[in-house]
């Protein structure tokens, strides 16, 4: 399996070949409880890091979904528009949200491991 990596703001991402999925992290998605609806990003839009590209509306509230590298969407998770309960359901594998061709790859590197992401949520006091 691919290492995957984190943000500040919850998005995990997985680089296979050149291109990187992206999706919200376990802890993400409980912090927003049921989720009810996502606007997605039009395939072959460009974001840069850390700007919007998604919104989850949830039971709780709405959160934005922040680009975790400069990039040109090039796929969406289509299943998402009529089940964005896939995002609770499995956040990791069925759930995720976005394919990005990164067009700085290096900014993958600045990204928090693991180990990292689980100290900033304190997931690590085991």
């Amino acid at each position: 399996m691919a290492e995957k990596k984190f943000t500040k703001e919850h998005e995990w991402i997985e680089k296979s070949d050149q291109i990187i999925i992206v999706g919200i992290t376990e802890f993400a998605q409980d912090q927003l409880g049921d989720i009810v609806s996502i606007e997605l990003p039009q395939v072959s839009s460009s974001f840069k890091q850390n700007d919007v590209m998604v919104i989850i509306d949830s039971v709780k509230a709405s959160s934005d979904i922040y680009c975790p590298v400069d990039g040109e969407i090039i796929e969406i998770n289509e299943k998402l528009l009529e089940h964005p309960e896939l995002i609770n359901q499995s956040p990791y594998e069925e759930g995720w949200i976005v394919k990005i061709k990164p067009s700085n790859p290096e900014q993958i590197d600045s990204l928090l491991s693991k180990e990292q992401y689980d100290e900033l949520v304190g997931q690590n006091k085991e």
